[in-house]
């Protein structure tokens, strides 16, 4: 397979692997209701907490990073092979994180992306994973807001991407999820500005 082909094939698979629902698949291992039926009908960790099972939560948590980890490293390692590691990586990246948000196997019906992104961000570099989480706990820290730190560190992330990764294809990758992962918070920032969003622990 020649490299470009060998690339669009890293990516296709990156976005089917965006397209398992951990908490779809943790749901139904726990025996819990579909969290598209139920509290947000958003299917990540902070939903599936709302059945009160904590460990489904955090198996669902751990899994949506574990996906995004993987496809990045996973097409880097494949990438260094033809010689396109670069490219397939930020295809990758990318593409399992529009996979989480569209997902094939669930009628496109994804969560909003923050475990999967932070999961690709600690792939591209750990040190750039590291300053991610630090904007998210400070924000969410001061504010008590878990969705206005996902979206603060949204923000932060492109230009800490450049700054550690520098001027290539995996950094400006990351500017297409931030503003997916932004745009994918939007009824939230509806409350966050009415004053309506509920606060951590609430």
């Amino acid at each position: 397979m020649n490299p470009p082909l060998a690339t669009l094939a890293v990516i296709v698979a990156a976005y089917l692997i965006g397209s398992v629902s951990f908490a779809v698949a943790v749901s139904k291992l726990f025996g819990l209701p579909d969290p598209h039926s139920y509290g947000s009908g958003n299917p990540g960790a902070t939903n599936v907490l709302r059945t009160g099972n904590k460990a489904a939560a955090l198996l669902t948590l751990l899994g949506d990073g574990a996906k995004g980890f993987a496809a990045v490293v996973i097409a880097y390692h494949l990438g260094v092979s033809w010689g396109d590691a670069s490219l397939a990586t930020a295809g990758a990246a990318l593409a399992v994180f529009v996979g989480h948000l569209y997902p094939i196997f669930h009628r496109f019906a994804g969560g909003k992306g923050v475990s999967t992104a932070a999961g690709i961000t600690f792939g591209l570099s750990w040190q750039l994973g590291l300053a991610a989480l630090v904007v998210w706990v400070a924000v969410a820290f001061a504010f008590r807001f878990s969705s206005l730190a996902a979206i603060v560190a949204a923000i932060a992330t492109p230009p800490l991407g450049f700054y550690f990764l520098g001027n290539w294809p995996e950094a400006w990758a990351l500017i297409p999820i931030a503003l997916l992962l932004v745009w994918r918070h939007r009824a939230n920032i509806r409350k966050l500005l009415a004053g309506n969003e509920a606060k951590i622990g609430a």
